[in-house]
């Protein structure tokens, strides 16, 4: 009895010494700053939207947020976000923002889609976020689900200060760059739908670029006009503006001029042009998506080669091929990994790669990653291939009439393999077509016809300007067109060339860039293993074999991974 009246006392003894702390001016203040703190949060997931109006938002996740200081440090720290653009893909939308995404919420960021109703929402994961150029970074966002609006406003920390456009892909311009040129006077502009003539000019008469700036817009005639590019006159007020200005066309239709087509290319003034007091006399520009694992092989090859200076576009890839760049860099390879958002455009983006390799290279190769250049007549006479590359076009640095270097392709087929060879492709595959398809090119870009008009395997050179072509003996390109079909089957499902047909598409069935008698169906030939197979060649894997494996190991120098 006496242990419980003692228990009671002591209850009744912590109630009396807890009364006046519940009022005391401590637990006022905690209180208090607990309610503007829920208010803020609130407020913070809160989104004003018109009932005429479906809005899906990004929204960056919840932080605690304690004090009025630490909200000012975490705004310092993550900047509000801005959406400036909007470009609506088949398969995804693409918000463009006018700021950085921090690291730190990258990985974080949430496409919130609102309906009709103010409290309607639906929350999804973005699908990737990336830096668009040194100001801007890039959000791709599902497409909005039914009954829900693509018109994508953004929320950080209840700031939604956001444009409400969203641009048709099949109409927008998209990219423009200063051509350094002389004294840079002319700005190429590329536009999707504006015309779909390939390999083909325009006349540049029916075109005029305009020049948005804060005060002004300002209009000058093309100068020409080819596929998806346009080039035009940099106005002259513009050509020593360190401010950011707009790029658009517009089209005569008919002897009548049409409104400047929407546009989300920005350029950030004439100091963004690269000047370097010598070029490389080899460098090489490609598009990819999703080649990371294949990067590292072709990179220290062509190096090997005599490349020095590489320009990757990267085309919406997911495969961490920055932290590969990063390695790469680390080594020594001068490799820049230039974000390219746009689909099927890869005639564009080499137009663009050309500008730009224009003030530091004389001359640029454009292949893929799955093509390697090898000289026969080095390993039959037992001369040194290192640097061969090089060493091929500085001989014709000095010839002023010639602008391409042309050289076949053998496309190489599986092999007999069915797995991902681990020695990388040049020692995998050896078994090729007997007759050889395409070619590929090396240009001097400061030769080019001023529309940048190429197909890819080629440019079109200036007039009077012509080409070498190299025969098979001296030099030659594997293409290892036809890999496992663990690897073939992505390349099936994912082409970038803007004239060129996708596999799935029941078109041009006959086509040499189509894998014959696959069909239009991703489905695995049950003879995949053994076709295109005609011709046992050694060649290239007998090479990298001799020059590059670790006497001891037998390690080649991309088999990192074995070797960790």
């Amino acid at each position: 009895m006496e242990y419980e009246n003692g228990k009671k006392r002591k209850v009744r003894n912590r109630q009396q010494q807890l009364k006046p702390q519940f009022l005391s001016p401590r637990y006022l203040t905690i209180s208090l700053c607990s309610f503007f703190v829920l208010l803020f949060f609130l407020s913070s997931n809160r989104i004003s939207v018109r009932s005429d109006s479906l809005r899906p938002s990004l929204r960056l996740p919840a932080l605690s947020v304690s004090s009025s200081m630490d909200r000012s440090l975490h705004a310092r720290l993550f900047p509000p976000l801005r959406v400036e653009d909007r470009v609506q893909f088949p398969d995804h939308l693409l918000l463009i923002l006018s700021t950085k995404i921090e690291k730190g919420v990258k990985k974080d960021l949430v496409c919130v889609y609102h309906g009709g109703r103010k409290e309607e929402t639906l929350a999804l994961p973005s699908i990737s976020s990336d830096e668009l150029d040194e100001f801007r970074s890039i959000v791709r966002c599902p497409n909005a689900p039914l009954n829900y609006s693509s018109s994508v406003n953004i929320q950080s920390r209840g700031d939604t200060r956001e444009s409400e456009k969203v641009h048709d892909w099949s109409k927008v311009v998209y990219d423009a760059v200063v051509d350094a040129d002389g004294d840079g006077d002319t700005v190429v502009v590329f536009v999707k739908g504006l015309t779909r003539r390939p390999h083909k000019e325009s006349d540049p008469s029916n075109y005029k670029c305009h020049f948005e700036t804060r005060v002004e817009v300002l209009l000058t005639q093309a100068l020409a006009a080819a596929q998806e590019v346009v080039r035009c006159v940099l106005p002259e007020s513009l050509k020593l503006n360190p401010e950011p200005f707009r790029v658009s066309v517009s089209v005569r239709v008919r002897g009548r001029s049409t409104p400047a087509l929407p546009s989300v290319a920005r350029i950030y003034g004439s100091d963004s042009i690269v000047k370097v007091k010598k070029k490389h006399e080899l460098c090489v520009c490609t598009m990819l998506w999703n080649q990371a694992p294949f990067l590292r092989e072709w990179i220290m090859y062509h190096s090997w080669l005599g490349v020095e200076r590489w320009f990757i576009y990267d085309n919406n890839s997911d495969d961490d091929i920055q932290e590969e760049i990063k390695l790469l860099n680390s080594e020594s390879y001068n490799v820049s990994r230039h974000v390219w958002p746009w689909i099927k455009t890869q005639e564009a983006g080499f137009s663009h790669c050309a500008v730009r390799a224009k003030s530091e290279c004389n001359w640029v190769g454009f292949f893929d990653v799955d093509e390697f250049y090898y000289f026969p007549t080095h390993r039959s006479q037992g001369l040194p291939s290192k640097n061969a590359l090089s060493s091929l076009v500085s001989n014709y640095t000095s010839w002023g009439l010639v602008g391409e270097i042309r050289t076949e392709c053998h496309s190489y087929g599986p092999s007999g393999l069915t797995s991902v060879p681990s020695q990388g492709v040049t020692v995998g595959y050896t078994c090729r077509q007997a007759n050889p398809e395409r070619h590929k090119s090396i240009i001097r870009p400061e030769l080019l016809t001023s529309s940048l008009l190429n197909e890819v395997h080629h440019f079109q050179m200036r007039e009077g300007v012509g080409h070498v072509s190299l025969v098979e003996s001296v030099a030659v390109v594997n293409h290892y067109k036809y890999q496992v079909w663990e690897t073939f089957k992505a390349k099936f499902e994912r082409r970038v060339a803007t004239y060129v047909v996708d596999w799935r598409e029941n078109q041009n069935q006959g086509s040499k860039d189509r894998a014959p008698g696959l069909g239009t169906e991703a489905v695995e030939p049950v003879d995949w293993k053994r076709r295109f197979c005609e011709v046992w060649d050694t060649g290239l894997k007998d090479l990298v074999l001799s020059s590059f494996a670790d006497q001891v190991t037998g390690y080649l120098p991309w088999q990192r991974q074995l070797q960790e």
